[in-house]
């Protein structure tokens, strides 16, 4: 009888075993389709922009291209026809000063809410923190009327005071919550040597929250960079355009050029977000950790 039971119990966890196997390899299958469709359209990009516009029509938009040269042609047209140089350099301009301006100012607000007691410290944090309740489009009519009367519309300031001002309120809740957790001795031993709270801020709290400063900078020039909503409203000047406003307009006014074409630039468009991830990858990984 116990040779028996033993026989069944043995057979039972042959057939778990057996279960889990096939469980497995299908996790798997599912798994490797998943990533060939999410790796599809990168291949369509990578073998569209090594095409020129004759090839790119007269074959299958997934064949391999020919060659490598067309990619050049392609780069040169787009960076002429685009006018790709303002759009990068305006790009660079306002996500590197609006992303770096938000956070500093996200990180003197922070240091108040969590280092300074004063009354209604709940309410200033509510307040800064509703600019990321209410959808972004909202703002757009207002600030379009607002900017044409002040007179500060297709400026460089006004794109600049707009990023820096819509990229506070997030940081802000970030930092809050990893300043609340430092501890609060060592502001208290630097008071009694005789330190201001600037003193504190930028010796003892700043050093400390550089992890998280960084990863907020990237995510915030990110979308700064990738911005194409109020790019177009606010700056649509030659001058003045960001780099995917300036995608856009070449796309619709050079439409004949091939899908290939505005892909390259496309391409163009995401290298410099690419090469700061690349730099700052180590520094963003340690920021997302001690955040969270």
């Amino acid at each position: 009888m116990a040779i028996a039971m033993d026989s069944l119990d043995f057979d039972a966890i042959a057939r778990r075993e057996r279960a889990k196997h096939k469980g497995g390899w299908a996790i798997l299958l599912a798994a490797a389709l998943v990533s060939l469709i999410w790796l599809a359209p990168f291949y369509y990009l990578l073998v569209s922009v090594f095409k020129s516009s004759a090839e790119y029509g007269g074959g299958s938009p997934l064949a391999l291209p020919r060659g490598f040269s067309p990619i050049i042609d392609n780069a040169m047209r787009v960076w002429t026809d685009a006018q790709l140089g303002w759009g990068l350099t305006n790009s660079a301009t306002y996500g590197l000063i609006g992303a770096s301006v938000a956070v500093f100012i996200a990180a003197m607000a922070a240091f108040g809410l969590t280092r300074l007691d004063f009354s209604g410290r709940t309410f200033w944090f509510m307040l800064i923190f509703s600019g990321t309740v209410f959808p972004f489009q909202m703002y757009l009519i207002p600030l379009f009327f607002t900017y044409q009367k002040v007179g500060i519309l297709n400026t460089r300031f006004g794109m600049i005071l707009f990023y820096t001002a819509i990229c506070v309120p997030f940081p802000v809740l970030v930092l809050r919550n990893f300043m609340g957790q430092l501890n609060r001795e060592m502001d208290e031993a630097a008071r009694m040597d005789g330190a201001s709270d600037w003193r504190v801020f930028f010796s003892i709290v700043l050093p400390n929250c550089k992890g998280p400063m960084l990863a907020l900078f990237l995510l915030q020039f990110t979308w700064i960079w990738n911005d194409l909503l109020f790019s177009t409203v606010l700056g649509n000047t030659p001058q003045i355009r960001s780099v995917m406003n300036a995608l856009q307009v070449f796309q619709g006014a050079y439409a004949s050029a091939g899908p290939n074409i505005a892909l390259t630039g496309t391409l163009m468009a995401s290298l410099p977000t690419l090469l700061l991830f690349f730099f700052l990858r180590r520094h963003f990984m340690a920021g997302l950790s001690v955040s969270a």
